[in-house]
Formats: structure tokens, C-alpha cells, sequence
């Protein structure tokens, strides 16, 4: 099936070049990180040292554990109706995971230290278990998309042995993120992380933001490839992003409610920074109400039966949720856990030019994965559905 990605029209190749592209540029700005240092190249300095890449460790590792909401169903309740969305669900996955493990390898130094996690292994260590976790849960959408995929192709159902797989991998799914907010929940001193329900934010963000994306580029594939995976499950998808984002709302609001009430400085200084600004400082003021503001168009847009069932407005209210996610958890939320510092004191920290490219090479190496996946898929249930014809 892999020849089926060496097939494609202009703007196939087009978008590959782009993306490639990007990929270069980024390791142009990476050899550059390595040749004049990190605090040169970087807006990273001595209060901040997790910017902008583990900003998007931690989005995407959401991005793919929020594939168990669509796999779930259809696996566990044969849940029809998302038989093609499924696939395209665990490739995203795949291609998600591998933007969110490049975002950790950029900012290791040098790559060799990649490998010491795996030559020295140490089992209280969290970034060990993110790393066995994320890794497993690759190996897992992989195996399961592709012999689904393949299975597909030869008209047959998927073999038997590999219900157990895709059993594991919805239950490691959401295990891939609770890992990651500990990361973060666990660290005394920095208190906008350093709360119990971390964790089930991580997953209530994710399970909106996640399906949000997809149902974005479904939606883009029936436009430009006449890949339609079906109305019923695209509204299906669409209620599970509106609970889902309106649980993370509330579980802002059970944060602040609890910084303020408390009244306990150290837990509101992070809200203030980020909201209203701290000591002068107001430079994230503007983009944390932006991404509430996003946030909340988008959810008013899902809520209103007429609106989300039309593909233009569908589309506004998914990526508004999906960007204001993004926001806040691939960008401010690693600012807010630094800021203010231990000292009490703000020192601002603004992603640099040669960062956001690095990232941008970065999440292109993740949609060209995608790319040359859903490419694969399509090309299958094309000849499919050709074969399909012939006989009729």
C-alpha cells in the first residue's frame, strides 16, 4: 500500500514541498540553537526554562490521546457510524505523538542525551515513563491503523489478534496525558501547575481540542478529496468537543474559584499575570483573552443545533476551540507556571523567531506523517469503492 503515496496531483506535491520546506528551515534554526546557545537563539533565560516546545509537548500529547474518544466507541459499542473517521483518528494520533516527542528532542542539547533515557533508564523519573508511554502508544495507533488499513484493502475484516492491541491502546490512551500533567502537577514551588486536578483538565482540554482538529480536517477531505466519513458522525464528534471544552471551562473556573477564595497570594499571582498582569507586566494579557474569547464563540457556535450542522460554521466553532486550546496549553501554560518566579519577581519571556520555526519544522514533520497516511487511506477506500462500481 505504500506506492499508493507515491501517486498524487499537483497540489499533493505542493503541500509536501511546503512542508519539507519548513522541515529544512527548522533545522537550519536548530544547528543554529546548537552552534550559539540556547540563550541566544532563544527566549528561554534562568526563571523560564520550558518555553514554547514543551508548551507543545503537552497540547499534543492531547491531540493524540483524544483519538480514544473515537476509537472507543466504535471498538468497545460497534459504534458503525465512525468506521471511517476511526483510521483517520488513529493516524492523527500517530502523527501527533511524533510532533509532541520532537518537541521534547529539540530542547535536549544535543540528541545523544535522547538516547541516555534509554541507556540509563530511571524508573522515578517522569520523563522516563512519558517516554515509554508515548513511544507504546505510537507503536499501538500504528499497528492497529494500518492492519485495520490493510484489511481494508484486501476486503477482509481485521484479524483476531489484533482486538487485544486495540483494547490496550484505548486504555493507553488517556494514561499518555495523566503521565504528562504530572509532569508539571508535581512540582512544589510552581503553583499555577501544582494542583490535584491537573490531570483531568489535561484530558478535558484534550478530548475537545483533539476531536476538534479532526473534525476540521474531515471536513477538508471531503472538500478537496470527496472523502466523506458521514454526517451522523461529524454531529456525534461535534457533542463530544461541546461537553468536553464546557468540563475544561469548569475546571478553570474551580481554579481561580480556589486561588481566590483562598486568598493565598502565590496561587493568584499566576491569574493575575496572565489576566490582568502582575507589577506592569501585562505582555500575555491580550492572548489569554483571546483564547477565552476564542473558546467561547466557538462553544455558542457547537451549541446552536443550526449552526453546527452548516460545514462553514462548523468549521469557525471547531478551530476557534481548537486554537483557544492551543493557546492556552501550548503557550501560557508554561508561562504561567514560571511566572511569577519563586522570588515573586516577573522576568518576561516571549517565544523567539528561531523557536516558533524550530516548532513550525516540527509540527511539519507531524503532518507529513499525517499526510502521507491519510494519502494511503484514501487511495484504499478509493479502489475500494472503484471495485465497488465494477461489480455493480
Amino acid at each position: 500500500m505504500v506506492e499508493k503515496a507515491l501517486k498524487g496531483g499537483v497540489w499533493y506535491w505542493l503541500w509536501l514541498l511546503l512542508l519539507l520546506s519548513f522541515i529544512g528551515l527548522a533545522f537550519y534554526f536548530w544547528h543554529s540553537e546548537h552552534q550559539y546557545g540556547a540563550g541566544v537563539i532563544t527566549g528561554l533565560h534562568r526563571d523560564l526554562t520550558w518555553g514554547f516546545h514543551i508548551g507543545q509537548l503537552a497540547f499534543f500529547v492531547g491531540v493524540a490521546a483524544s483519538a480514544v474518544m473515537i476509537v472507543l466507541p466504535y471498538y468497545f459499542h460497534n459504534y458503525k457510524e465512525f468506521g471511517r473517521i476511526t483510521i483517520l483518528a488513529e493516524f492523527l494520533a500517530v502523527g501527533a505523538v511524533i510532533i509532541a516527542m520532537l518537541s521534547v528532542f529539540v530542547v535536549m542539547g544535543q540528541p545523544s542525551r535522547v538516547f541516555y533515557v534509554l541507556l540509563h533508564p530511571t524508573p522515578n523519573s517522569i520523563i522516563f515513563w512519558d517516554l515509554v508511554v508515548l513511544s507504546t502508544y505510537l507503536f499501538l495507533n500504528l499497528l492497529c491503523g494500518w492492519t485495520v488499513l490493510h484489511s481494508e484493502y484486501k476486503g477482509t475484516s481485521y484479524p483476531s489478534w489484533l482486538k487485544p492491541f486495540i483494547y490496550w491502546a484505548i486504555l493507553w490512551g488517556p494514561s499518555i496525558h495523566i503521565v504528562t500533567a504530572f509532569l508539571l502537577q508535581g512540582l512544589p514551588g510552581r503553583h499555577y501547575w501544582f494542583t490535584a486536578i491537573m490531570a483531568p483538565r489535561f484530558l478535558a482540554s484534550a478530548f475537545s481540542a483533539g476531536p476538534a482538529l479532526l473534525i476540521f480536517l474531515a471536513l477538508l477531505l471531503k472538500k478537496v478529496a470527496n472523502f466523506n466519513v458521514g454526517e451522523k458522525a461529524i454531529q456525534t464528534i461535534t457533542k463530544i468537543v461541546i461537553y468536553a471544552f464546557i468540563i475544561n471551562l469548569l475546571f478553570l473556573l474551580f481554579e481561580i474559584f480556589t486561588a481566590f477564595y483562598s486568598g493565598i497570594h502565590s496561587h493568584m499571582a499566576p491569574f493575575l499575570y496572565l489576566f490582568f498582569g502582575y507589577e506592569g507586566h501585562r505582555e500575555w494579557v491580550p492572548v489569554m483573552w483571546g483564547s477565552l474569547l476564542l473558546g467561547i464563540v466557538g462553544l455558542l457556535i457547537l451549541l446552536v443545533p443550526s449552526l453546527r450542522r452548516r460545514e462553514t460554521t462548523l468549521t469557525l466553532g471547531a478551530l476557534s476551540i481548537f486554537l483557544s486550546v492551543w493557546i492556552e496549553k501550548g503557550i501560557t501554560l508554561m508561562v504561567g507556571g514560571f511566572t511569577p518566579n519563586v522570588f515573586e519577581t516577573v522576568t518576561p519571556y516571549k517565544p523567539s523567531f528561531p523557536e516558533v520555526m524550530i516548532a513550525l519544522g516540527v509540527w511539519s514533520v507531524g503532518f507529513l506523517v499525517v499526510t502521507i497516511l491519510y494519502k494511503i487511506t484514501l487511495s484504499v477506500y478509493e479502489s475500494k469503492n472503484l471495485a465497488v462500481k465494477l461489480k455493480g
